[in-house]
């Protein structure tokens, strides 16, 4: 099993990028996903998929730091009904 260290992957430029090289960035980014996959992720690529979760692009209904978004009528859905 990996140590506390092992399981990070600082993203320090903006939250989205690294500051490492490369070959440090794909070694870890390897291991993260065996990590998740010894923890029981059944997905190919775990982090991958979590990123593109949180676009509000990605087809039919989001739920953003602003609420829930139909993505189909591009707006935000009420999210409580009136009589």
């Amino acid at each position: 099993m990996w140590g506390e260290t092992e399981k990070v992957l600082p993203l320090p430029i903006a939250g989205i990028m690294s500051d490492l090289n490369y070959i440090e960035v794909s070694k870890k980014y390897i291991g993260l996903n065996r990590f998740a996959k010894e923890m029981g992720s059944q997905l190919r690529a775990p982090f991958m998929t979590l990123s593109f979760m949180g676009l509000l692009v990605i087809p039919e209904i989001k739920l953003s730091d602003k609420g829930l978004f139909d993505v189909s009528k591009f707006e935000f859905i009420d999210l409580f009904v009136s009589p």
